[in-house]
């Protein structure tokens, strides 16, 4: 296989830190930009863009916080153009499934004349191990709403795997591929499947969307937080279309996806939801 310089936007994040880990596995030089990094990118600072793309071959793409959020579509547009104009081969979006929001921003990447795929995830497992809903864990009280929505979570270390190979493998160029996890299941069912693997009282307390965006706001979260949250609970887990069931990562890797009890037992297996919560 030819070796590549890979270009990771959110590299930092759930899965460009598993795609970079894969790709220098398999010998490919990355290089992983945010704010901090040298050179530093900055989705709010286009002048920042050019910098991170000299040299680079191919692009894995996370937009933070979310592609349906204000100002996406620009940084994106603004992005593919610059990325056609270094030379880039290919490029990889991340994108939401069932976010009719982030469909625009596929469009712009889409008709960017650049070779690319679209990878649209579902909601991810480790938001419980990694992410936003990790403290609610550890505090043996998972308070979401949405409580009749069946969700075909999905593993970071899928998404992560099928990036990686899609990334450079040109015969999924054009295509969209949707990744989730085996079977849908409710907030209740994680929660429980979470509590059993690692012997913790763990509840699911449903709430309303506007209770759980109080929360966020009392909690001092910036607007533009609680409005993506109540995007995602509302229109996403709320649009049928997000809980159906794909079958792209057996498709593009050959094997099941992995399953969230399985997930559980591994993140169980570390004592992560039984640490004991710091009060603050």
């Amino acid at each position: 296989m030819k070796t590549e310089n890979i270009l990771i936007i959110g590299g930092t994040g759930k899965t460009g830190s598993r795609v970079a880990q894969n790709l220098r596995r398999e010998g490919h030089n990355v290089r992983v930009v945010g704010r901090r990094t040298v050179p530093a990118f900055d989705w709010e600072h286009p002048e920042t863009y050019d910098a991170a793309l000299i040299g680079i071959d191919r692009a894995y793409i996370v937009y933070y916080p979310d592609l349906a959020v204000p100002g996406a579509r620009d940084a994106i547009s603004t992005l593919t153009a610059k990325a056609l104009k270094a030379g880039l081969e290919k490029v990889v979006l991340l994108s939401g499934k069932g976010e009719k929001e982030a469909e625009a921003c596929e469009a712009i990447v889409a008709h960017s004349g650049l070779n690319y795929t679209l990878v649209r995830a579902s909601w991810f497992n480790q938001n419980f191990s990694e992410g936003a809903f990790l403290e609610s864990v550890l505090n043996g009280a998972v308070a979401l709403p949405m409580p009749e929505a069946e969700i075909p979570f999905v593993d970071a270390d899928d998404i992560a795997d099928v990036v990686t190979k899609v990334l450079v493998d040109d015969s999924y160029n054009g295509q969209t591929i949707t990744v989730t996890g085996p079977e849908k299941l409710t907030f209740k069912e994680v929660v429980g499947m979470m509590a059993e693997a690692s012997g913790k009282d763990i509840a699911y307390i449903p709430v309303s969307i506007e209770d759980f965006k109080q929360g966020m706001r009392d909690a001092g979260l910036p607007d533009d937080y609680v409005w993506l949250f109540g995007y995602l609970f509302k229109d996403v887990l709320g649009n049928p279309e997000n809980q159906e069931v794909s079958d792209d990562v057996a498709k593009v890797l050959g094997r099941p996806p992995v399953s969230f009890e399985s997930y559980a037992e591994k993140v169980a297996a570390t004592g992560l939801w039984n640490t004991p919560v710091t009060a603050k």
